[in-house]
């Protein structure tokens, strides 16, 4: 079976560093009684994910069933459990999230964050604004807060810093899909197929990788949150599903396109459709265009994005007034991922709060401030441990038991039931099978597919001499055509097709890599692709 791994990683190293922080872990939490952030941005980056594809599934997947079919059955099978959902997500909903850049340098000041980024050969920069509490002492836990859009008056008396980060500075609005811009852009392209979610997510792990390296005089790397309303709700919530250095997420009002279930909208009357989110701006990634008229087809939801930000805070906060907002299948989400959190015995660290009387968008609710207050003493400054509770309108109340055939398993506290460890061998995918001659390069390709589509990832590899351009020629199934390409130029769309590089990856050292892909319909390529230097 094919295995996916997180590129740019040594796994037992990888591997090393999360067993460390897992004791670190364990021990502050036992200490108190509070699950903390991860001490790196994502703990299952050495899972072997098996290769997937699209279901037919009107009710919500089981997040305890792994891809090969068996279920999890301890909280450490939970790591690489997530995995499979994180990569299932980045492929088919928001586009993929890149490992950590080459370089991120910068600085933190009591008013200002500057990331200095270089990927790839090529460099952006961006900076957020800092606000201080005027209580409390540094290091000071901090929110970022995308766009100022949230409660900062009782974030920042609740002794937390505020973070205002300006999102549109890294993926910006208003573009069409191929012709994407912001920082994210500037390194991996404006024809990237990830969305300007993932790339605001993104861009706030580059000012963490700051943070955590400008020490501890301001600001505390271990206790960041995140908030936002309406599209930003979208980014927060994003930002907390793909970094598990964020010890509380609190999305506001995200709607289609951030919490609520992708199954449920449809059935929900007035809420916004998958399409009209998916096109009124390139939030999600471009693959979910497949899914916006059969969200049946995902082999993941809402749900599970939910349940990736487990054991760590979430707090949701949902409008009951508004249909366009999907409050009810917000619930079902929050309620199914809410089974995770039980099952790994942190129930109390999910609260969710729809019923209030303000139908105001993005309104700053007083049934929300003691919440937000309590959340912030629990994951940020560690000074409370109140439990977590749901608050369901019943404007919009979901009913879980609709949506689901699958129970929730007591989970053990036992070693992992499954292999976490890269294996010993690379996947004869994405590796030659002998090594490319002197000059030469040589080329592999992995699939994700699904009924009547698939993305193909293809992986140039430079020989022994460095290259200073390449082609790849490609060979498809008959009836397969190719709708979409990144990080190369197509010529053809079906039979033979020829990849050149574009103008930013064409440079290769000798032995070293460079990835592009292309979206198409049919069946994806079999066949080893060729490459030419040059």
């Amino acid at each position: 079976m094919t295995t996916t791994i997180r590129s740019g990683l040594i796994a037992l190293t990888v591997a090393a560093v999360v067993a460390a922080a897992a004791v670190a872990a364990t021990t502050a939490e036992a200490a108190t009684g509070v699950a903390l952030a991860a001490s790196v941005e994502d703990e299952g980056a050495d899972c072997a994910v098996s290769s997937f594809s699209t279901i037919n599934n009107a009710q919500l997947p089981d997040p305890f069933t792994r891809i090969n079919g068996t279920r999890i059955s301890t909280t450490a099978d939970w790591r690489c459990r997530r995995a499979e959902i994180r990569e299932m997500a980045e492929t088919y909903v928001y586009g993929q999230k890149p490992a950590k850049p080459a370089t991120v340098t910068g600085s933190v000041s009591t008013t200002s964050i500057t990331a200095n980024v270089s990927d790839q050969g090529k460099s952006t920069s961006f900076s957020a604004s800092v606000q201080l509490p005027s209580t409390g002492t540094a290091p000071y836990p901090a929110v970022f807060v995308l766009a100022g859009v949230a409660d900062t008056a009782t974030i920042l008396a609740s002794g937390a810093a505020v973070i205002n980060y300006n999102p549109l500075t890294v993926g910006a609005e208003g573009t069409s899909r191929s012709a994407k811009s912001g920082a994210f852009y500037t390194l991996y392209g404006s024809t990237s197929t990830t969305g300007l979610e993932m790339a605001w997510a993104w861009g706030v792990s580059r000012l963490i990788d700051v943070i955590e390296q400008s020490g501890t005089s301001i600001l505390r790397a271990d206790g960041l949150g995140v908030t936002g309303c309406s599209r930003y709700g979208k980014g927060a919530f994003t930002i907390g599903v793909f970094d598990q250095r964020i010890a509380l997420t609190m999305p506001i009002e995200s709607g289609s396109g951030g919490v609520p279930a992708f199954r449920s909208i449809p059935g929900e009357s007035g809420s916004q459709p998958l399409s009209s989110a998916y096109n009124e701006q390139p939030w999600l990634g471009d693959a979910f265009g497949s899914f916006t008229s059969n969200p049946n087809a995902l082999p993941v939801d809402t749900h599970e994005m939910v349940a990736m930000i487990a054991p760590r805070g979430l707090f949701i906060m949902e409008n009951p007034h508004i249909d366009w907002l999907a409050a009810k299948s917000g619930s079902v989400a929050a309620l199914g991922g809410a089974e995770v959190y039980k099952a790994l015995g942190a129930g109390d660290n999910i609260t969710y709060w729809s019923d209030v009387s303000d139908g105001t968008h993005c309104a700053n609710r007083s049934e929300w401030k003691t919440p937000l207050q309590q959340n912030i003493q629990k994951f940020l400054l560690r000074t409370g441990n109140a439990a977590g509770s749901f608050h369901i309108s019943s404007k919009k109340a979901g009913n879980l038991s609709q949506w689901r055939t699958w129970t929730t398993p007591t989970l053990t506290s036992g070693a992992t039931t499954s292999p976490t460890t890269v294996p010993t061998t690379t996947p004869p995918t994405t590796t030659p099978t002998t090594p490319p001659a002197s000059g030469a390069c040589s080329a592999t390709v992995s699939l994700n597919s699904w009924t009547g589509g698939y993305v193909a990832t293809v992986r140039v590899t430079a020989g022994s001499t460095a290259l200073t351009g390449w082609s790849v020629g490609v060979t498809l199934p008959g009836g397969s055509a190719i709708t979409n390409t990144w990080n190369a130029t197509a010529t053809g769309s079906s039979g033979t097709v020829s990849f050149r590089n574009v103008s930013y990856n064409g440079s290769v050292t000798a032995g070293a890599s460079t990835e592009f892909g292309f979206q198409g319909t049919g069946t994806g390529p079999t066949a080893t692709p060729t490459c030419q230097a040059g």
